[in-house]
């Protein structure tokens, strides 16, 4: 069921690329976040080569909503030679300390992220509550 739900997402995530006012408020905040997550100075973003332009064009939005939310500044730079696989969804990856600290933003890692987190929910959804389970965290 993991397989299937996963793949019927990518499908919906693919639709939503598509669309390029939403792919570009998508990336505005994948890239918030991971600034947020790594709380860097200096950080190198990389992209999928056809994204360049749409990173390039949101960045100083994303860098003023990083320095707005943490009160730091932060020098951002695209990665013009590092790129992420042009078969992904989509996406960013943030990399800082020459490559020692890294968060990956892609839209197939999120939605890893989120199937995991669901699997219990759909599992008690499917085959019922379980009477043995002390904690639901």
């Amino acid at each position: 069921t993991e397989a299937v739900v996963s793949t019927q997402s990518t499908g919906k995530l693919k639709g939503q690329v598509v669309d390029i006012t939403k792919y570009r408020e998508m990336l505005q905040g994948l890239i918030t976040q991971g600034l947020c997550q790594l709380l860097e100075p200096h950080v190198t973003i990389q992209c999928r080569q056809m994204d360049i332009q749409l990173v390039e064009g949101v960045l100083a939005a994303g860098q003023a909503n990083y320095t707005k939310l943490s009160g730091l500044d932060v020098t951002v730079k695209v990665d013009q030679a590092n790129f992420l696989p042009a078969d992904i969804t989509g996406g960013v990856r943030l990399v800082a300390k020459e490559g020692r600290m890294v968060v990956v933003n892609t839209l197939e890692a999120r939605l890893e992220q989120i199937i995991k987190q669901k699997i219990p929910e759909v599992r008690s959804m499917l085959y019922g509550s379980n009477p043995n389970r002390r904690f639901f965290d």
